[in-house]
């Protein structure tokens, strides 16, 4: 039985404990759910270190963990929220607690006292989850140690126009396998967006390919929300001429004309448009 390695946590020494009789391994093991206790934790497709991002975890985010590794010190496990499986630091992960908050700003600080003019030690982006254990003032205590100005948090997704949330991206720095204003990918981009909102998402552009909206015709009338899909790549119309896309022939986010960033790609060797969806939130 085939089956996707990014989505199936299996191998041929040891697989998921649910996935008995469904695939081959030596052993099949039942994971334990950590909790990424820091702002981010790389996700790789192997056991190195040095190997290059897949994806990454977000503060709060919840891992399977079902092998680790001692001379790495990397686990292998599937991240609960978009069911993405890899290779994370294990000491990034602890025991899990409720998250209360999520950060709905870009981006925060997080400060060693409610004290803006303290030197912040660490920075949270959008959609990590946090949990609150005080208050001062304008400021909120997180559990994990610090302090975040209250505004940048919130007990519900930011919700809203998912678009306008992908539009705050702009001019971000690309990173392969990137989730955050610090790096982000094109697929990335758009899982981020639309998680704001609450709308499941997987993470790489081929999975979001076959499962976000439906297709529609090109020649009929493209809007804002529109998905266009190429081989390995995606992006967002943010109006029935412009595409928002994180790519890396300018290295960033960046709105680029629909027509010429088709034919960009297109003579660039990556060919034409494979699909153009359109979701119905």
């Amino acid at each position: 039985m085939s089956f996707d390695p990014r989505l199936t946590p299996a191998r041929p020494d040891i697989a998921a404990a649910h996935l008995q009789g469904q695939v081959e391994a030596a052993k099949f093991v039942t994971g334990q759910d950590r909790m990424v206790a820091t702002s981010t934790a790389p996700m790789t497709a192997q056991a190195d270190p040095e190997a290059g991002l897949t994806s990454q975890l977000l503060s709060g985010e919840i891992f399977t963990v079902y092998d680790v590794d001692d001379d790495t010190g990397l686990a292998w496990g599937q991240a609960q929220q978009d069911g993405y499986v890899g290779w994370v630091p294990n000491f990034m992960l602890e025991p899990v607690q409720a998250p209360t908050h999520h950060v709905t700003a870009l981006m925060t600080h997080c400060y060693p006292e409610p004290d803006l003019k303290t030197r912040p030690f660490d920075m949270l982006p959008m959609l990590a989850a946090v949990t609150v254990v005080g208050q001062e003032g304008k400021w909120l205590e997180l559990s994990t140690g610090g302090w975040v100005p209250g505004r940048h948090l919130s007990e519900a997704l930011p919700g809203g126009d998912w678009v306008a949330i992908a539009e705050l991206f702009i001019n971000t720095p690309y990173l392969w396998g990137g989730r955050t204003p610090s790096g982000i990918d094109c697929s990335g981009l758009i899982q981020i967006a639309l998680q704001a909102i609450g709308q499941e998402c997987l993470r790489d552009s081929d999975m979001q390919q076959g499962a976000l909206g439906q297709q529609i015709d090109p020649t009929a009338g493209l809007q804002r929300g529109d998905l266009a899909f190429w081989k390995g790549h995606v992006g967002v119309l943010v109006d029935d001429k412009t595409l928002l896309h994180a790519n890396a022939f300018a290295m960033a986010t960046v709105l680029e004309p629909f027509d010429l960033a088709c034919d960009r790609i297109k003579a660039q060797g990556d060919g034409a448009l494979t699909s153009m969806r359109r979701i119905a939130l």
